[in-house]
């Protein structure tokens, strides 16, 4: 376990951030141990054409059998509208003995594939990294991103409504807090302490976490990556309701949204899973939203659709 002491002040500065560079360094560990994130199955039976054309071995050295990760891997995201090429340009600050100390942490020696010129190998390690994104997660990352942005917003009304320790609390069942300590429930068996001090936390939401986790140095700025809510359904296509009241009121493309809308979501994201254009899911939207069926908050650059109390009740939720 790890345990975070946060002061009064610690807590009233807890922010949240998303990190595109650490969900490719944690999407590592399915392709490492597929049986150990069921959720992300669909995922990796996508990617199965293109894994041939990856830097596996760059990528596999990465993580360790038991999925823990590089810390350069997973920066603490500086907001929440952070993109992959400012936290790809950070690799180029990555020093020698850091490399070979986040390294050592997760294997007990430096792989051999990062062995050599330093320059050299930090050059393999990014473009295997950006060969990755490009061909694993850029397909699917405005569906994940709009996961995790759905995330962040319900966490924020949880917040609103209940406080900042509402949310810690219920990230995940790895972790607990007290109203003081921030518990963190971890494999490794020595427990750890460590104080906050102004540092402020970051709740980074994820695709490739089932419980908690956070940095293995404890150097690093405290930060708690835990599990997206809605990751079973990002695969998912949306039920298209029969036949009845609701799509003879609504027509068959408004009831189908205000059906999908159970955890709320970006035009993006349901303009994927229903297979219509965007401009098409805006329109009905706007409608709906009119017509005092749908809520509307922006998250970012992203504005996320969720049904307000009349939407739920139409369709008997």
């Amino acid at each position: 376990m790890i345990r975070y002491v946060l002061e009064s002040a610690d807590v009233s500065a807890v922010r949240f951030g998303i990190s595109p560079l650490g969900e490719v360094g944690l999407g590592l560990r399915a392709l490492r141990v597929p049986d150990a994130l069921p959720l992300q199955r669909p995922w990796l039976d996508r990617i199965a054409p293109v894994r041939p054309f990856l830097d596996t071995e760059v990528l596999l050295a990465l993580v360790d059998d038991r999925r823990r990760v590089a810390d350069f891997l997973t920066p603490r995201p500086a907001s929440a509208l952070t993109d992959l090429a400012q936290e790809v340009a950070g690799l180029e600050r990555l020093t020698p003995d850091r490399l070979r100390r986040d390294l050592t942490r997760v294997h007990g020696g430096v792989p051999e594939v990062f062995l050599g010129p330093h320059d050299e190998v930090v050059g393999r390690l990014r473009q295997a990294l950006l060969t990755a994104w490009e061909l694993c997660f850029a397909p699917y990352w405005p569906r994940m991103r709009a996961v995790l942005e759905a995330d962040v917003a319900h966490r924020a009304r949880l917040a609103a409504r209940g406080g900042v320790g509402a949310v810690l609390g219920g990230l995940s069942r790895a972790v607990a807090f007290d109203g003081r300590h921030l518990d963190v429930r971890l494999s490794t068996p020595v427990p750890r302490l460590r104080p906050v001090r102004g540092e402020g936390v970051t709740l980074v939401p994820s695709m490739f976490v089932e419980r908690a986790s956070v940095p293995l140095d404890d150097r690093r700025p405290p930060t708690v990556v835990y599990p997206a809510r809605g990751q079973g359904a990002m695969w998912s296509t949306a039920d298209r309701p029969d036949a009845g009241a609701v799509r003879d009121l609504l027509g068959a493309t408004r009831a189908s949204l205000l059906v999908a809308l159970r955890e709320p979501a970006s035009s993006t994201e349901l303009a994927l899973r229903l297979g219509v254009t965007t401009s098409a899911v805006n329109q009905h939207l706007r409608v709906l939203e009119r017509g005092g069926l749908l809520t509307r908050a922006r998250y970012g650059r992203s504005v996320l659709y969720y049904p307000s109390d009349l939407g739920q009740a139409l369709v008997g939720r």
